[in-house]
């Protein structure tokens, strides 16, 4: 384990705090996971510490899937009491997510943080891209027939959600949305994906990180513990307020004001990784 000074762990913790209480009101904002701003903000602030930079992306992705656990099973239970959460359609994709996020999770021990970094920074880009467009893309009026089809999509969603650090929504939902799935079926269903992708993928990061040094107190493989129990309590408390505000204002420039900030985060990243 690495020693810290002192001031680089009260800059974490306030770096974390800050990511948590912003993670919170844009999930109950704009209906996004927490993880894809928690796993920038955290690999920056990280960066700006004397964190070992080999470690830092893998310690985000990690520590924000862990997170993800938790808010996941509220989210998922919240939707489902409003039976926006299609059962037969969660049976049809679980085992491709579950078989996907502890792929991406065991995979995790073999790319390096450059590569996790342009895995993360090209998605958020493209995900930055269908937020800041009006139109949704459709893709076909429904799901594939073919379970063996539905399985190669839900494992590829799975496989890039644990690689990236988030849960179901931000990659499913629009891929769900452009089946031609309805938007609130959609985005229930993946709530429940979140719990899916999750476990399996936590798991993974922790064997791939497992014995590593450098990494600090209170880790287990390449989730730090302390982080997540900071950022849960932040993101949870937070996410009413921001579904107050979406009551209030019109979220549609918020969307295309956070569609702007993913996309200079994810450039950012991209250059970073590939300069």
């Amino acid at each position: 384990m690495l020693d810290f000074a002192l001031t680089d762990l009260l800059l974490i913790l306030a770096g974390v705090i800050g990511t948590a209480i912003i993670a919170g009101i844009l999930a109950g904002l704009l209906g996004v996971g927490g993880g894809i701003v928690l796993v920038p903000v955290l690999f920056w602030v990280l960066s700006i510490t004397n964190f070992p930079p080999e470690l830092s992306m893998h310690m985000a992705v990690a520590t924000s899937l862990a997170t993800i656990i938790f808010t996941s099973i509220s989210s998922a239970r919240a939707h489902d009491k409003r039976g926006s959460v299609d059962r037969s359609l969660l049976k049809l994709w679980a085992p491709g997510i579950v078989l996907g996020a502890l792929s991406g999770g065991l995979a995790a021990k073999y790319i390096n943080a450059d590569g996790l970094k342009v895995i993360f920074g090209g998605l958020a880009l493209l995900v930055a891209i269908n937020m800041a467009t009006p139109k949704t893309l459709v893709i076909r009026d429904d799901l594939p027939g073919s379970r063996l089809v539905n399985g190669v999509i839900s494992y590829v969603t799975g496989v890039f959600s644990a690689l990236m650090g988030i849960g179901g929504g931000t990659l499913s939902v629009p891929l769900l949305v452009g089946f031609s799935v309805e938007v609130r079926r959609a985005v229930g269903t993946a709530s429940a994906f979140g719990f899916l992708i999750a476990v399996p993928a936590v798991l993974g990061f922790i064997y791939a990180g497992w014995g590593l040094s450098g990494r600090p107190p209170l880790s287990l493989g390449y989730v730090n513990i302390a982080a997540a129990l900071v950022i849960l309590p932040f993101t949870v408390g937070f996410a009413p307020l921001g579904a107050k505000i979406a009551h209030s204002v019109d979220t549609k420039w918020i969307k295309r004001v956070f569609a702007a900030f993913l996309a200079i985060t994810a450039i950012r990243m991209l250059m970073s990784a590939l300069g």
